[in-house]
């Protein structure tokens, strides 16, 4: 049995995985599915760029087409284009008879009144060759070249911009690693306090525990009273619950880590992580800041992007020029690749807006959204000082907080003490005693949060300058 403990505990321990917060930093910036899925936004800006650098190419299209009617002037379209048209196809027969007997009357001078009406009337006639053809299959295949030649050099534009928007997303990238840095730092760091509330509170645990054992024995003297022990083991009941509680919250904290991080291995966490200093000096910070904010360079890059729109749209103002090259084959079976069959057509497009007030207020709305675009950038660069001022402040309050509460800390622990010695002696009751437990209790708690909260604050500012995440 002690073998299969051993080897229980020996296990237990090779396969505990213990980690700091770089460790698990990196894990999540390697396995975050949801930053993965961000990231792809890069690669759909540069789909934009290849979309735009693909137009100036044009395109090389590949067209068959197979139809079937009886209707006139597509069966007598469908024949000329497959030069199979004949003066058959007119409806030559239905007046061809009644033209050469008139004709052959008019060599022989024999034409009276009536004849030349019936010449005259032939002109009226209907071909019913013409008008009701055969139902006629068709198979035309060609292939087209379009590509633009002059576009206004709106497609230039539109590369530029396309480049300016691919860099702005890489830039919203890594401002997203950031934020998610952030929230694995706090997430740690939460483990971390969990943890320490767990070994503060064992240490109550052992304090109360031995509240309970001390009164037993001075019961047994006659030196305490029931209600003594009843409040000792109430409260040695209560710090058991508080345990089991913050038991609870590691585990829970250790999860979201494990989400977080995609690393489900993870069962333990190491100390506090404070990653900057709050000695820092302030305006080197806000020099930082503003030169490595993601968030800016994004909002920069919008901009510039903005500026390059005013000019796309103006594009507008000039003659858009555009080539059609064309070849193929026309006929009624499916083998029309024939020399006596193809075609070809080649053409020259121009296109020019010469009146259209419409484009002018596209040119004006983009000229607005631009300079709103560059108010919103000049504002983010007052709003970003101001955030590194704030975090920078806050994290020296919560430094000098540490230092106060780890004071009382060590002060509550020394009066619980003395008064453990003086309930011994008699000179106080349970109650005063089990107060001061309390107080000690607390300020062992107040310190854990104090440098949770200074680990977070410093995340905050370190953060704010732009250089948490490389």
């Amino acid at each position: 049995m002690k073998k299969y403990l051993i080897l229980t505990a020996l296990s237990g321990l090779l396969l505990a995985k213990n980690v700091t917060f770089n460790e698990v930093l990196k894990e999540t910036l390697s396995n975050n599915l949801e930053l993965k899925a961000k990231k792809l936004n890069i690669d759909k800006a540069k789909s934009d760029l290849d979309k735009a650098r693909g137009m100036e190419w044009g395109k090389f299209i590949f067209n068959e087409q197979i139809s079937i009617t009886n209707n006139a002037l597509y069966v007598f379209g469908m024949k000329l284009g497959s030069r199979e048209a004949t003066f058959s196809d007119f409806g030559f027969s239905d007046f061809l008879a009644p033209l050469g007997g008139a004709l052959m009357k008019a060599n022989s001078n024999s034409l009276t009144p009536q004849d030349l009406a019936a010449m005259q009337g032939i002109l009226a006639i209907k071909p019913h060759d013409l008008n009701y053809p055969a139902p006629r299959s068709n198979f035309a295949t060609n292939f087209v070249y379009e590509v633009p030649i002059f576009t206004g050099f709106k497609l230039t534009y539109a590369k530029e911009m396309a480049k300016l928007q691919i860099l702005a997303n890489k830039y919203k990238f890594q401002r997203d690693k950031t934020l998610l840095a952030l929230e694995v730092l706090k997430a740690y760091n939460g483990a971390v306090a969990a943890k320490y509330f767990i070994n503060a509170l064992n240490k109550a645990k052992e304090t109360t525990n031995s509240f309970v054992k001390m009164v037993k024995e001075f019961k047994k003297e006659g030196m305490a009273t029931d209600i003594d022990l009843l409040q000792a083991e109430k409260r040695d009941s209560q710090v058991d619950a508080y345990l089991q509680e913050a038991k609870n919250k590691y585990a829970l904290a250790l999860s979201y880590l494990r989400f977080l991080s995609d690393d489900y291995d993870i069962t333990s966490v190491g100390d506090f992580e404070v990653i900057i200093s709050p000695n820092s000096n302030l305006k080197t910070l806000i020099k930082e800041a503003l030169k490595n904010r993601n968030d800016l360079k994004w909002m920069k890059k919008n901009y510039e992007t903005m500026k390059k729109k005013i000019k796309f749209d103006s594009a507008e103002n000039y003659p858009m020029i555009g080539a059609h090259l064309e070849y193929g084959w026309n006929d009624n079976t499916v083998a029309n690749i024939r020399s006596d069959k193809d075609y070809w057509l080649a053409a020259i497009g121009l296109k020019y807006n010469i009146f259209d007030k419409s484009k002018d207020a596209d040119i004006e709305k983009s000229k607005i959204e631009a300079l709103q675009t560059g108010y919103y950038y000049q504002y983010m660069k007052k709003g970003i000082a101001l955030d590194v001022r704030q975090k920078y402040l806050n994290l020296k309050t919560k430094t000098k907080i540490i230092k106060n509460k780890l004071t009382n800390k060590e002060l509550a622990e020394e009066i619980l003490k003395k008064y453990t010695y003086m309930y011994k002696q008699g000179m106080i009751n349970m109650t005063i005693l089990l107060m001061k437990e309390a107080d000690a209790r607390k300020a062992r708690a107040e310190l854990i949060k104090a440098k949770y909260d200074e680990a977070v604050a410093a995340a905050k500012l370190k953060a704010s300058i732009g250089d948490f995440v490389k």
